[in-house]
């Protein structure tokens, strides 16, 4: 016959070395795609929360693509979340099918350098109206011209972890 408490040490000392599964933190970089510039944020899985990153100067829609790569590179970022601007009633604009492109080309780069980071586009529509508004209520801008492309990422990074199945991966998506 076993002994019912050697039993129960057993199973209590199992439970024990069972701990939560711990869940590692993952940078997602958000980017509201411009043709002059891309306005970026850095966004974390845990704390769901989204911080302005910079502001990359763009060359008729490219990137200095060394750059960009080397910022998913170094900060580790694990997935791409880029805006898609499309129009009021949903469909898509020139700026639309241009940051599809982009994000396309953004995939394929990274694949080209065995990351493990994945591309998906977002819909952005009045991010840049909403960001202009927050920046000039707090400050943050002083004229109305001022660049608010990385508070407009932020913004996109919100909506993303709002609803992250709203994103569609760039791999499930053909060209227009």
């Amino acid at each position: 016959m076993v002994d019912s408490m050697l039993i129960t040490e057993a199973i209590e000392a199992i439970d024990e070395s069972v701990s939560e599964p711990v869940v590692k933190p993952h940078l997602i970089l958000a980017l509201d795609y411009g043709v002059k510039k891309m306005g970026m944020a850095l966004g974390n899985t845990v704390t769901e929360t989204a911080r302005a990153f910079d502001i990359l100067a763009m060359d008729n829609g490219q990137p200095d693509w060394d750059n960009l790569l080397g910022i998913i590179k170094v900060w580790g970022v694990t997935k791409v979340v880029v805006g898609l601007p499309l129009n009021m009633d949903g469909s898509s604009s020139m700026l639309s099918k241009r940051a599809h492109k982009f994000a396309r080309r953004l995939a394929h780069r990274i694949m080209e350098q065995h990351l493990p980071v994945t591309v998906s586009l977002c819909d952005e529509r009045l991010t840049s109206i909403a960001a202009r508004e927050i920046a000039w209520e707090n400050g943050w801008i002083k004229h109305e011209r001022d660049p608010i492309d990385d508070i407009s990422a932020c913004i996109l990074m919100s909506t993303y972890f709002a609803d992250p199945n709203s994103s569609i991966a760039i791999d499930a998506i053909k060209a227009d």
